[in-house]
């Protein structure tokens, strides 16, 4: 039975932020979808994406054909959770309290917040890193300055005075608001593609010509090594969107129908990905030729170019740029995920000042180390963990509810998606199914474990992290709710949903 409005409202579970999104406001169109895609896909992780493959030992077709298959893979879930929010207007944390419980629903969101955290500090180091390339040819004895931090955490002090002010940066514009960013993002959509532009044409030039660049062999002596880069590296280019993949109904609630997202993500991903991959493929590929090394790290290589006037202007963009897209990308979501902690009591400013605490605490300089850490490490151990909730979400969604929510029910307690005590016991054990498979394969990669301390075949699962997962929390929930619910269960009257919203 449906609830009265002044019940719903009222509730602990219930805040402006959200709230389902009325039919009038959601006007987003295919073209703003494919123009998020572009502006989010235009970032300094994407190069170094692309980079890292070819650190790794990748040549040039088989980091992009590695980089497109991922991203189309993603786009599968990414269109299939985004029809809830374009059908419902809801964000993902609400979304999550359909088959996780409304209590239960706090554990994927603080899951997926926790990684968000992590791409923020990545963000974050990355422009601290680039005003310090910057200063340090402005003021050489920036370098030399007297080591304060213990060896441990592979933190030179120059370089972390710049991360802390350009971290106090990114606060001071949480404080401010999102608002103040968009003139930044402005920016960035006019100056990355051409700054990429200008140094994939540098690049070309230097070394005389496309033909040296793409005749760069691969560095695999057989098919078997190149088996074992590649299918983590796979898993990891999913997983650079697995976190979109699961909270893109934050983005399509405002959409104006569902062909909009569906057409929208469908061209702006994988197309924009892989082109803005394809410069940092042929620019680290140069590299090799030019300085007869791997540089994989566009902020080190533009540190190495003569002139201080245009490393710092290229520096000053890249930090302007980075504080655009870190805001934009890393701290809406994460906030919308803290907030369903507490509706009532967190905010997107109390959550963005969460998510640059948790994002110091994670040691971003170390995730981006090499290239190895980067992929193996950050990318796939994350998407061990997304990978089920992605399965549960899905499962529940598509195969268990028949893509029919009561929109009402998912804001208060005495509805079907209360579970027991709010949490809903299937998915969560459908969840542990999924990681658990993984945990071996992780804590050999971390060297937490010796490679011979279990069976070779458990171990290399983590290879196929995001998948492994994805199917066995997704196949198991289905399976216990099959057997166990009740009809009533997943009932859905449309009469009730339309009542409030």
């Amino acid at each position: 039975m449906s609830q009265p409005e002044t019940d719903i409202r009222s509730s602990s579970l219930y805040s402006e932020d959200l709230a389902p999104v009325p039919m009038e406001k959601r006007t987003w169109t295919t073209w703003n979808y494919a123009a998020l895609w572009i502006s989010m896909s235009l970032c300094i992780p994407t190069y170094m994406l692309a980079s890292s493959l070819i650190g790794g030992g990748m040549n040039w077709w088989q980091a992009i054909l590695t980089i497109f298959l991922g991203n189309a893979i993603v786009l599968i879930p990414m269109i299939l959770n985004g029809h809830a929010g374009a059908k419902y207007g809801i964000p993902f944390p609400v979304f999550a309290r359909a088959s996780f419980g409304l209590k239960g629903a706090n554990i994927p969101a603080m899951l997926r917040a926790i990684v968000a955290c992590g791409w923020f500090g990545i963000q974050t180091w990355i422009g601290g890193f680039a005003i310090y390339l910057m200063m340090k040819l402005w003021i050489p004895s920036l370098v030399t300055l007297p080591q304060i931090f213990p060896a441990s955490f592979g933190l030179q002090t120059g370089p972390a005075i710049c991360f802390f002010a350009f971290w106090l940066l990114n606060m001071l514009v949480v404080y401010l608001g999102v608002e103040s960013i968009k003139k930044l993002l402005v920016f960035k959509a006019f100056f990355l593609p051409v700054a990429a532009l200008a140094l994939l044409f540098w690049a070309i030039n230097a070394v005389h010509g496309l033909g040296p660049i793409l005749n760069q062999p691969s560095k695999f002596a057989t098919n078997a090594a190149f088996r074992d880069f590649f299918f983590p590296a796979l898993t990891g280019m999913i997983g650079f969107w697995a976190t979109l993949s699961l909270n893109i109904p934050d983005f399509t609630r405002y959409a104006k129908s569902q062909k909009a997202q569906i057409n929208g993500q469908a061209f702006g991903l994988p197309v924009s990905m892989t082109l803005f991959s394809f410069i940092g493929v042929v620019v680290t590929s140069a590299t090799v030729i030019i300085y007869g090394e791997t540089i994989w790290d566009p902020l080190i290589l533009a540190g190495k170019f003569s002139s201080k006037l245009l490393v710092s202007i290229a520096m000053i963009a890249v930090a302007i740029s980075t504080l655009a897209t870190n805001i934009a990308a890393n701290i809406v979501s994460p906030a919308n995920d803290f907030a369903n902690l507490s509706p009532k009591k967190i905010n997107f400013r109390t959550g963005g000042f969460i998510t640059g605490i948790i994002g110091i605490c994670i040691f971003p300089w170390k995730l981006i180390a090499d290239p190895s850490g980067y992929i193996f490490t950050w990318l796939v151990g994350y998407s061990s963990l997304l990978g089920p909730v992605g399965g549960i979400m899905i499962a529940d969604y598509y195969f268990i509810r028949k893509q029919q929510l009561n929109l009402n029910e998912l804001y208060i307690y005495s509805g079907r998606y209360n579970y027991k005590n709010g949490f809903n016991g299937k998915a969560i054990i459908a969840l542990l199914l999924g990681i658990l498979p993984n945990v071996p394969g992780f804590l050999v990669t971390i060297k937490v474990i010796a490679q011979d301390a279990v069976p070779q075949w458990v171990s290399h699962l983590y290879n196929y992290a995001w998948f492994v997962g994805f199917f066995v929390s997704g196949i198991s929930y289905i399976l216990m709710t099959t057997f166990t619910a009740e009809n009533g269960e997943v009932e859905v009257s449309q009469r009730t949903q339309r009542k409030l919203f």
